[in-house]
């Protein structure tokens, strides 16, 4: 089985091929450059360096949100573009999930933070057994205090990860009563090579979706959408 894992949902850009429980090849950056600029030219580094013929992988990968609107739309854009051109199937990753997977057999609760702004983030709680990882609390988008006195409230020991943790990590160390550490630089952002294997998963599952049924999860409106609504409150 190969899975191809695509993530722009975030600062990163990263593109991925696992295959059988094998990943063969992940290219990730996380620079200045849109990842409108770097998506389609990572995955054709990788083709080549493996030799890859795209029509040989079995289904698409793509982290589907939360995060970066416009990171969503060229991640979204690019695996329908490749889903409907090689006839293949789709399997939407949501985003927090995926960053929590990068912390696979973890013994403590896992807490992946993305930076929302205005004091938000989107969010979630996770844990790991030998069955695989499980759902504490759903990917949202809520405030940090919000999270931080769920972690509270459950008094278990917790790891955060996330473009979010140098946003919060402040407020973390001031209102966190439970022992916590912060995931290392290889391991805490976005990367396609754990949506791709997570999508593994799915896909064994049957969560499969065609390249015509995808579409980004925001989980909250846009900047723009708010404006337009405050406004139209406003006027009423």
């Amino acid at each position: 089985m190969r899975i191809l894992g695509l993530d722009s949902s975030g600062l990163v850009a990263s593109v991925a091929l696992v295959e059988d429980d094998n990943m063969l090849a992940e290219y990730t950056v996380n620079y200045k450059k849109t990842h409108s600029q770097t998506l389609l030219p990572m995955l054709d580094e990788i083709a080549k360096m493996i030799e890859l013929d795209l029509k040989t992988i079995d289904a698409i990968a793509i982290a589907g949100g939360p995060g970066s609107f416009t990171g969503l739309r060229i991640g979204s854009a690019t695996a329908k573009g490749l889903g409907l051109a090689l006839k293949k199937p789709l399997i939407q990753v949501p985003t927090v999930d995926g960053l929590a997977y990068n912390l696979y057999g973890c013994k403590d609760m896992v807490c992946p933070l993305m930076d929302a702004r205005r004091n938000q983030t989107y969010t979630g709680l996770y844990e790991f057994d030998a069955e695989g990882m499980h759902t504490v609390k759903e990917q949202c988008a809520v405030g940090i205090d919000e999270i931080i006195a769920k972690i509270n409230e459950l008094g278990r020991p917790v790891v955060f990860l996330g473009d979010g943790v140098s946003v919060f990590k402040s407020f973390i160390e001031e209102n966190c009563k439970v022992p916590f550490s912060f995931a290392p630089a290889h391991m805490n952002k976005q990367r396609a090579g754990a949506v791709a294997a997570l999508g593994e998963v799915y896909y064994r599952d049957g969560k499969v979706q065609t390249a015509e049924e995808h579409k980004p999860d925001y989980l909250r409106l846009s900047q723009a959408e708010r404006e337009r609504m405050e406004q139209n409150n406003g006027k009423a």
